[in-house]
């Protein structure tokens, strides 16, 4: 076995969501932490949506655009690392000819609802 070096590049380092806001401060206590993955097809479009904790993840492939209501938006393309808004509807669209795979990771209260859907929303 050869004894190569590991290589390490640090993807992200903020305190802020892709939007520039400032995240909101950790709960006290232990945190229950979440990891998801999430396949877009093309051409899927997720409901508007907030999420309630402090997430950020990575697009293992394609392109994923992400859509605020008031109509700000940023497209994350593979290898990117993302850091999600907290609190403010937005929803995601994969406008790109391939599916999309996104591996997010969310740290919560225990037993924390960590994404509100908005159906009123069209």
């Amino acid at each position: 076995m050869k004894n190569e070096a590991i290589k390490t590049t640090e993807l992200i380092r903020t305190s802020n969501s892709w939007d520039g806001v400032a995240l909101p401060n950790f709960p006290v206590g232990k945190p229950e932490l979440t990891v998801l993955r999430m396949v877009f097809p093309v051409g899927a479009v997720t409901g508007w949506h907030h999420h309630t904790a402090v997430n950020y993840g990575i697009v293992e492939q394609g392109d994923l655009t992400i859509v605020c209501q008031d109509g700000k938006e940023r497209t994350f393309h593979e290898g990117e690392a993302l850091v999600e808004v907290v609190g403010t509807i937005h929803r995601g669209e994969n406008r790109g000819t391939q599916p999309v795979i996104l591996n997010m990771f969310y740290f919560a209260d225990p037993g924390q609802v960590l994404t509100i859907q908005h159906p009123e929303i069209s």
